[in-house]
Order: structure tokens, then sequence, then C-alpha cells
């Protein structure tokens, strides 16, 4: 069964009464919690869509691009993100009920809030709407500032994002230990590593651009301390 068919059936779910609550609660165990993780990345993708005032075909194919759609599955993928994009549910209550299904998985929380942010950069605007939206949310989330300024300097081309904050660590750490946080980054964001927390198949994706990151951030590092 395709996850969208899956997916489809979790959101008709709610058309019929039950509660995002009763929903993720089904959703609490592999495989189904890649689809807990799916619907999160779709409601709150759609719903921020609109924080700037529209739904442009750049954020639409954004998703796309987060997830890998089979084109068996865009019709299902389709239907899916449009069911979201006009839930009349404010977007406070999915962040809540995810941040609870995902509590004690604060990396699989990192991965949601980068396919948003690779969504909220689709149009190559990042409007002020869609950065209140992705801080309450990570707020929501429990996210630490720090994180969340250096998951934004990572998609935000207002400068070149600091290598340290990349890496989670200061220009005073020791060489040691920044390659430790480095080489650690780079097997949380192996694909397999993904998976495993409920990242789904269709959405590994989301570890390309962070390796690429991860990669450069260690490389000009390492070629300044040479």
């Amino acid at each position: 069964m395709s996850i969208w068919t899956r997916i489809s059936d979790a959101l008709e779910a709610l058309r019929r009464g039950d509660s995002l609550t009763q929903v993720f609660e089904r959703l609490r165990t592999p495989p189904e919690r890649s689809v807990a993780f799916a619907i999160a990345v779709i409601a709150l993708g759609a719903k921020m869509a609109k924080a700037d005032g529209q739904v442009t075909r750049d954020e639409v194919t954004a998703f796309r691009e987060v997830f890998h759609i089979a084109q068996e599955d865009e019709d299902g993928a389709a239907r899916v993100f449009n069911m979201a994009r006009t839930d009349i549910a404010g977007y406070e209550d999915y962040a809540r009920s995810i941040g609870r299904m995902f509590a004690d998985d604060p990396d699989t929380l990192k991965d949601l809030m980068e396919g948003l942010f690779h969504i909220a950069m689709a149009d190559g605007f990042y409007h002020p709407n869609e950065n209140e939206f992705l801080a309450e949310v990570a707020e929501i989330f429990g996210m630490p500032g720090p994180d969340f300024v250096a998951l934004r300097a990572r998609f935000v081309p207002d400068a070149s994002p600091d290598p340290y904050m990349v890496l989670g660590v200061n220009p005073d750490t020791p060489m040691d230990e920044i390659r430790q946080a480095w080489r650690r980054l780079v097997r949380e964001t192996h694909p397999d590593a993904m998976i495993a927390r409920g990242v789904p198949e269709e959405a590994v994706r989301l570890a390309e651009k962070r390796m690429i990151d991860i990669n450069r951030a260690w490389d000009e590092i390492s070629a300044g301390t040479g």
C-alpha cells in the first residue's frame, strides 16, 4: 500500500470527526510513524505556504521535491496536500500534537523543520510571516533558539552560514571535538538513520542539502586550521 493511501486514510479520519490526537495515537509506532511524519510536513507545509498570503507553484513543487513522489502517486499526493491546505484546523494544534508525539525524538522534529524551511525558500524569498510561522512552530516543538538560528542560517541566503554554527560548535571548541561533531552529524544525516527515526523513504531527500552543508562547514573549518 502506497504511503499516500495511508496518509489519505488518516486525513479522512480527521474529516470524519476524529481528533488530531486520536489520529496521531494510531500512528505512534513504526511503520505508521513515517505516516505521522509525512502528515506533519504536509499539514504544516500547507499552512505555512499560505503564511505569505498565497500558495505558489514553487512551494507546491518544493513539497514534491521534499518527498520523492512516484508518477503513480502524484494524484494521491496532490489530494493530500489540498486536503491539508483547506483544513480549518489551526497550525498550532497540529504543531502541538506533533511535538508531543515526537517529544522523545528531537532529531525527527529537526528533520521536519528542515522540510518546512525547504518549502519556505522555494520561491527564493523568506517572507517575514514565514519566519514568524517557523519560529513559533520551533518554539512549540521545544527546539532551542540556537538550533533554530543555525537551521535558518543554512537556508536563508542573507549571508554565508557560519560553519561553526552549522556544526553546533564554537570557534574556540577544540579541533578534536569539532571533528567528532562533524562525524556525528554525518551519521545522523545518513538516509538509513533518518528512516530509522520515522522519516519516510519518500522524504530522505531532506538529507541531501544537509550533508552538503555539513561537509562544507567542516571543509571551511579544517582548511582554516591547516
